[in-house]
């Protein structure tokens, strides 16, 4: 491009900040606005495995590898399955030196992605609470604190509920049916050492059959946090009589919910459900239709959950963000309209989440249907790496030629 458009940005999540970066390494103004008040000021979850086909590409194009291998974690590629009778169904342990998919906590990452974006460029407070088309085809951005913008290219990386998806299509996110309540367990070698030892350096993924299950994890600063899954209709906290899991006393009642629930688990797997620290949090799981596409829309644009908010089965999400991102970036810094390179992203982002979104939605179903734990498909570990390898090494070959 011979003149640089107005840019504006909606999201600063990984796959937003990490456009970003990319835009201003090719001299590309852009502003990026966010609701948080900080890149810090909120928690965001648990850990990620970056792979080496989609997120860690994106940091290499964006000049961020060593930064992120000085934070990663490639011990927490470990994976240990059981029944609920705290049975080992599987165990993976990663081969020294394997890099395939190394974990990152949500906000190390974040963080260390802002740190490299030009803080001046960074909008924080400012929540976008609706976007217009304007007769001469621009956009305006209208915040939550009382201020406006206009842009000649907005994307959209505002996540499930983005703001701006509705400039292009009527798609809202649907409840597949599966909650998640995350839980952590700080200093867990010393407080919680039964769970500690369960999760190891990874991740333990412990299900019945009946659509219950607790997914552990490792994180840094001795942390270790869970996801406590049930399936369960949307409304089941007001069913349960807890109106706000947030209030006093909800605490205790959600415990007791829990125990309920999970009444004929083994009682070493209990201690996941009672002895958290820091609440219970609500993360029902949401997902837009497996082939979700828009028509092509001048000056407007979507990346990450935005764009395709997947079942967190396989690890997709944040990965698929970050390369959104970069190529986004790349196709603005290579082609000579605006245009022209929101049509090349757009051809190369439906192609790569339309092959991917329908098998995490479906092992999502899978993992809490029916099935016997001993009889659930889960991918082979060592198989998934060496794909991971193997297809970036393919990725690298293409962007040479």
């Amino acid at each position: 491009m011979t003149t640089h458009p107005r840019i504006a940005l909606i999201g600063a999540g990984p796959g937003g900040l990490l456009c970003a970066r990319v835009l201003q390494q090719h001299g590309i103004p852009v502003t990026v606005y966010d609701a948080d008040a900080s890149a810090d000021a909120r928690d965001l979850g648990g850990t990620l495995d970056l792979h080496a086909d989609t997120g860690q590409i994106a940091l290499e194009i964006a000049g961020l590898s060593d930064a992120f291998h000085a934070l990663a974690r490639p011990e927490g590629q470990a994976k240990t399955a059981m029944d609920h009778h705290a049975t080992v169904l599987h165990h993976f342990a990663p081969d020294d030196g394997d890099t395939a998919a190394p974990e990152i906590d949500r906000g190390q990452l974040r963080r260390m992605i802002a740190d490299h974006v030009d803080p001046a460029t960074l909008r924080w407070g400012h929540k976008l609470t609706h976007a217009e088309t304007l007769p001469d085809g621009t956009h305006r951005l209208h915040f939550a604190n009382g201020t406006h913008t206009d842009a000649d290219l907005v994307i959209g990386a505002d996540g499930t509920w983005s703001r701006v998806r509705p400039l292009v299509s009527p798609a809202t996110a649907a409840y597949t049916g599966v909650c998640f309540l995350d839980v952590r367990y700080d200093d867990a070698d010393v407080r919680h050492p039964a769970i500690a030892q369960l999760v190891g350096d990874g991740h333990l993924f412990v299900r019945d059959g009946q659509g219950n299950a607790v997914i552990a994890q490792r994180n840094s600063n001795g942390v270790v946090r869970a996801y406590l899954a049930m399936r369960a209709p949307a409304d089941w906290p007001e069913r349960a009589g807890i109106a706000d899991l947030s209030a006093p006393g909800a605490e205790d009642a959600v415990r007791a919910h829990l125990l309920g629930v999970f009444a004929h688990w083994d009682a070493s797997l209990l201690p996941f459900l009672t002895d958290v620290d820091g609440g219970y949090r609500l993360r029902p799981i949401h997902v837009l239709p497996d082939t979700h596409t828009w028509p092509h829309t001048p000056g407007v644009t979507l990346l990450g959950d935005a764009a395709h908010v997947m079942s967190p089965f396989g690890g997709h999400g944040v990965n698929l963000a970050l390369l959104d991102g970069a190529e986004l970036a790349e196709a603005l810094a290579g082609e000579p309209t605006v245009d022209a390179a929101i049509r090349r992203y757009e051809q190369s982002l439906r192609e790569r989440a339309g092959a991917l979104a329908p098998g995490a939605n479906e092992a999502l179903q899978h993992f809490f249907g029916d099935t016997a734990p001993g009889l659930h498909r889960a991918p082979d570990p060592a198989e998934e790496h060496r794909g991971y390898q193997e297809r970036a090494a393919a990725y690298r070959a293409r962007r040479s030629a």
